[in-house]
């Protein structure tokens, strides 16, 4: 006898809801080993490989390339066990082999249970909405009833296969009928149903004999929002706006441009915001550079350098490398320095974060900066090294302004913005000279602190830029 798993998308990193699916690497009937990937997805973060927890038969695929499913939505469904005799393996007590942690939030450190056996028929032709249902489970069900098999890994996802009177059975359906009461201990789950208006008779349980659990409310909750964002947007009247100027295009907010636009207008909802700024003399810290590359050692970069400004000033106003916790009215000070820095590449503007860049030095720093921005260009980059910011560096310099007034990446506390290294008029040594002159911008979150420590911090930053010397005292 065969189980039929169903397995979903897993969480894929911090704040990822939804994914596209780039390109399935696997078919239906072809024969999966654990941890082998089946498709290929585009977060609104990176392109990463999706890796199968389970051995065995591909029976169905969910979502055609190009469509976006939400973090916990059906994948693929998988024949594991005797019948699978392709390839197809099952542990001793029936239930699927455990894959470990293979993505974040997800993979199996237990065999999933399940409530009865079922066994794999001939394909039959794709359902009405599109989903195949090639090879789908049959089960004899008890008196006639409906019936359900339910497997689940780490991150709470359900492999349901419902068997109707007939025998017949569809995997990964949505609902399950619900007769009497609604299996729901917690008073505080039907509380978040009731205030979202969600009725609890429509959901299938995931917990101990269907019952409904906090996880199963929050991923309904999810996918009726992913498809509220989908819905056609109802054609302007005359009294509420202007007509669609012919000729004009619609381009979706989603992917990386959407998810940095749900993020900078969260940032400006919730962040109050102030900026300081001042203009540094940045010659010296040229001619430092150009001394230590000129050593022979590793080329050290300029945005290493003030990286290591960034943490040093940092070091002394701790304050900046903190995020703000509403809900318990806290400034939660935050130990490690995980530096981002924007970049912008062919799919947007992505923020990589050099991790624990407190600890390394500019060389180490400069060699990090490479790896992450070659990731970003090639579109390599994992979740794990797009997220855990605590400070934000941005080198707008590069696309030749002197300027701006950055943005904070939410949850962060400020961001340092760096302009253009221009050649300009500047009075040096009491006489006026052409300096090497740059303009530093610091955007912080004003609930962390005053402007006195704002300006302290750019202030020390400015400083090592002319004088890169005063970095001797933090070494």
């Amino acid at each position: 006898m065969a189980q039929v798993l169903e397995f979903r998308l897993p969480d894929l990193g911090e704040g990822l809801t939804e994914a596209e699916i780039v390109r399935w690497l696997v078919e239906v009937g072809d024969v999966v080993a654990v941890d082998q990937p089946v498709v290929e997805v585009e977060t609104a973060k990176a392109m990463v490989d999706v890796p199968c927890p389970y051995a065995g038969v591909v029976t169905a695929r969910f979502g055609e390339e190009g469509s976006e499913l939400p973090v916990g939505a059906p994948l693929i469904t998988v024949a594991v066990g005797a019948a699978a005799s392709t390839g197809a393996t099952e542990a001793s007590d029936g239930s699927a082999e455990g894959s470990g942690n293979v993505l974040v939030g997800y993979g199996t450190s237990e065999a999933p249970a399940r409530r009865r056996r079922v066994r794999p028929t001939p394909a039959v032709p794709a359902a009405a909405n599109g989903r195949s249902l090639a090879a789908e489970p049959v089960g004899e069900p008890d008196d006639g009833r409906r019936a359900q098999t339910a497997g689940r890994d780490a991150s709470g996802a359900v492999a349901t296969a419902r068997v109707d009177e007939s025998g017949a059975t569809a995997a990964g359906a949505p609902e399950a009928v619900v007769d009497g009461p609604v299996p729901v201990i917690s008073p505080l789950v039907r509380r978040l149903a009731r205030e979202n208006g969600l009725d609890l008779k429509e959901l299938t349980g995931s917990g101990p004999d269907g019952l409904i659990l906090r996880a199963d409310v929050e991923y309904a909750l999810r996918a009726a929002a992913v498809q509220t964002r989908k819905a056609p947007v109802p054609a302007a009247t005359p009294a509420t706006a202007p007509a669609t100027t012919p000729g004009g295009t619609r381009v979706p907010l989603k992917g990386v441009r959407g998810a940095v636009a749900d993020k900078l207008s969260r940032s400006r909802t919730e962040i109050p915001d102030a900026t300081c700024w001042v203009d540094a003399d940045a010659t010296e810290l040229m001619r430092a550079r150009a001394a230590m590359n000129a050593a022979g050692a590793p080329k050290i970069s300029l945005l290493a350098l003030l990286a290591r400004i960034c943490t040093a000033a940092l070091a002394r106003f701790p304050e900046l490398n903190s995020t703000v916790d509403m809900a318990a009215r806290e400034i939660v000070r935050l130990d490690a320095v995980h530096l981002g820095f924007a970049a912008q590449t062919e799919r947007g503007l992505v923020v990589p974060v050099v991790k624990d860049a407190h600890a390394r030095d500019a060389e180490a720093l400069s060699a990090e900066f490479a790896r992450l921005t070659e990731a970003a260009r090639t579109g390599t980059l994992t979740p794990a090294e797009l997220t855990g910011g605590t400070f934000t560096l941005n080198n707008y310099g590069v696309f030749g302004v002197d300027g701006s007034t950055p943005i904070i990446n939410h949850p962060e506390a400020a961001m340092l913005g760096v302009g253009r290294i221009v050649p300009k008029p500047w009075v040096h040594e009491g006489e006026l000279a052409v300096r090497q002159v740059v303009q530093l911008s610091l955007t912080f979150d004003h609930r962390v602190c005053d402007g006195g420590t704002a300006g302290g911090f750019l202030r020390f930053v400015a400083d090592c830029v002319e004088q890169p010397a005063v970095l001797l005292r933090t070494l």
